[in-house]
């Protein structure tokens, strides 16, 4: 149960930095939680943790009704009816994007849902393995940025370039993934050079 523990609040710990680095309002507390407090508030008598407490949805910081809901499974093998729950719940809320977050994997079935759901929901789906650690924090990995509608159109009339003479970021990217990149969004790069400081170059998702 100790490793279990460690393992939820290392998980917990980067979905809350994710959401925060996508533009949600986050508390602090919660990021530098340290593994006493996180088995205090969330593990039970035996040591163990339910799942189901770690959910929690937050709102835009720029757009209030921009929310965003994300759901620990406690099933292994996220199946079809996990989904259903998850959407049940979005449903209920009036939220529009879900990331769930599970310990095992997904089945192809619940993955389709996903698919099938992409016009009325925006759902995401991350293993625990994926967020033991938040890869925007490792050395090799620059900044990056994700640029809005209106950034996106300077840049391209300033350097009078098409969007598809940009160099491309893949939508499985890991760092796309953690930023929740959709197709045509463009993100700055910014990484130390040698020469100027640090330079910036930029990436379409395709």
């Amino acid at each position: 149960m100790e490793d279990e523990t460690a393992k939820l609040w290392k998980v917990n710990r980067t979905i809350h930095e994710l959401v925060k680095d996508r533009g949600f309002a986050v508390s602090d507390d919660e990021i530098h939680m340290d593994l006493v407090t996180f088995r205090s508030h969330y593990a039970n008598n035996g040591g163990s943790v339910d799942r189901n407490q770690l959910n929690f949805f937050t709102n835009s910081r720029t757009n209030p009704t921009d929310q965003i809901f994300v759901f620990f499974s406690d099933e292994k093998s996220v199946g079809v009816k996990t989904m259903r729950k998850l959407l049940g719940i979005l449903e209920e809320k009036s939220i529009q994007r879900g990331i769930i977050v599970f310990p095992g994997n997904m089945t192809p079935s619940a993955r389709k849902v996903i698919a099938a759901m992409a016009a009325q929901y925006r759902l995401e789906e991350f293993s625990e393995s994926d967020l033991l650690v938040n890869i925007t924090h490792h050395t090799l990995v620059p900044k990056h940025e994700v640029l809005t509608p209106e950034e996106k159109k300077t840049l391209l009339e300033k350097y009078r370039l098409k969007e598809t003479q940009l160099p491309r970021i893949q939508l499985a990217d890991p760092v796309a993934r953690y930023y929740g990149l959709r197709r045509g969004q463009v993100v700055k790069i910014t990484r130390p050079s040698e020469t100027s400081g640090r330079y910036a170059s930029y990436r379409i998702c395709f």
